[in-house]
C-alpha cells in the first residue's frame, strides 16, 4: 500500500491572508485541492492522510467531498512544529500500514506535483528503502568570511536541492521518529523527514524533481503558480 501523508498544518503567516494559505481559492479551488488531486489521480497512491490545521477539518472534508477526493481516508491536527505534525500523522497509521508500505510526505502548498516525479519518488523508495526529490543547484553558492566578502565558494555540482515529495519504507520512517523524538534529534528549528532520517545516520537516496514544483510561501508565489496554471506548453517543444 502506497500512503500519502500531506502536511497542511501551518497557518501561512507570511503570506499575509486572513485564512491559511493552503485553504486559499485560485480560481475557485483551494491550494490545498489542487494538491490533492495530484494524489487522487495517481494510480499508485491508495489512500491520503491530511494533517490539517486546527478548526479546519470540517472544511477540508467537504471540499474533499465536493471536488471528489475519495482516497481521503483520514484528517488529523498537527503539532507545534512541522516535525510534530509527520509524527503524528505517522503515529496515526501505526495500526494501519505494514512494515514495507511506502509512505509519500508531501507539503500541502506544493500544487504541483507532477504525476513522473510522484512515480519515481515510489520505485526509488521501493528499491532503496527511503527516496527524496531532488533538483541539481544551478547557482554559484559562496561561504561568507564576513558580513561583506567570501574567499570560499562549494562546487554546484556537488550540491542538489531536495524538497516534496519524499518517500519512506513505513517502518524505517516510523522507527525513526520514535528514535528522533526519544533522543531529541533532528526535530528542532527547520529539521524536516529527510534532515532528521540523515542525523540519525540514514543514507537517503535521490529521486526526480522539477522546477514547477513551488511552494506557496508568499504571494509571489501565489502569482507564479497562477501563471503555471494558465500556462500552455509550446507543440515545438520535445
Amino acid at each position: 500500500m502506497n500512503v500519502a501523508l500531506i502536511i497542511a498544518g501551518g497557518s501561512g503567516h507570511r503570506m499575509g491572508q486572513d485564512i491559511p494559505k493552503q485553504f486559499i481559492n485560485v480560481h475557485d479551488k483551494p491550494v490545498l485541492i489542487y494538491t490533492l488531486e495530484s494524489f487522487q489521480r495517481h494510480p499508485q497512491i491508495d489512500a491520503i492522510e491530511v494533517i490539517c490545521i486546527e478548526g479546519w477539518h470540517d472544511v477540508l472534508w467537504a471540499y474533499a467531498k465536493q471536488f471528489n477526493i475519495s482516497k481521503l481516508k483520514w484528517v488529523i491536527s498537527g503539532g507545534e512544529t512541522g516535525q510534530e505534525s509527520i509524527r503524528n500523522g505517522i503515529y496515526n497509521l501505526e495500526d494501519i500500514c505494514s512494515a514495507d508500505d511506502v509512505l509519500i510526505i508531501h507539503d500541502g502548498i506544493r500544487p504541483l506535483v507532477d504525476e513522473t516525479v510522484l512515480s519515481d519518488v515510489i520505485t526509488k523508495c521501493q528499491q532503496y528503502g527511503n527516496a527524496v526529490t531532488s533538483l541539481p543547484y544551478n547557482e554559484q553558492i559562496f561561504v561568507v568570511d564576513d558580513e561583506i566578502s567570501t574567499t570560499k565558494y562549494i562546487p554546484r555540482e556537488t550540491l542538489r536541492r531536495v524538497s516534496t515529495p519524499q518517500a519512506y519504507k513505513f517502518d524505517l520512517i516510523n522507527k525513526g521518529y520514535h528514535e528522533a523524538f526519544e533522543k531529541k534529534i533532528g526535530i528542532y528549528g527547520s529539521a524536516y523527514a529527510n534532515t532528521m532520517m540523515v542525523e540519525l545516520g540514514h543514507r537517503l537516496y535521490f529521486a526526480a524533481g522539477s522546477d514547477k514544483n513551488i511552494k506557496l510561501t508568499t504571494k509571489d508565489d501565489l502569482e507564479m503558480f497562477k501563471a503555471y496554471l494558465l500556462q500552455e506548453q509550446d507543440k515545438w517543444l520535445k
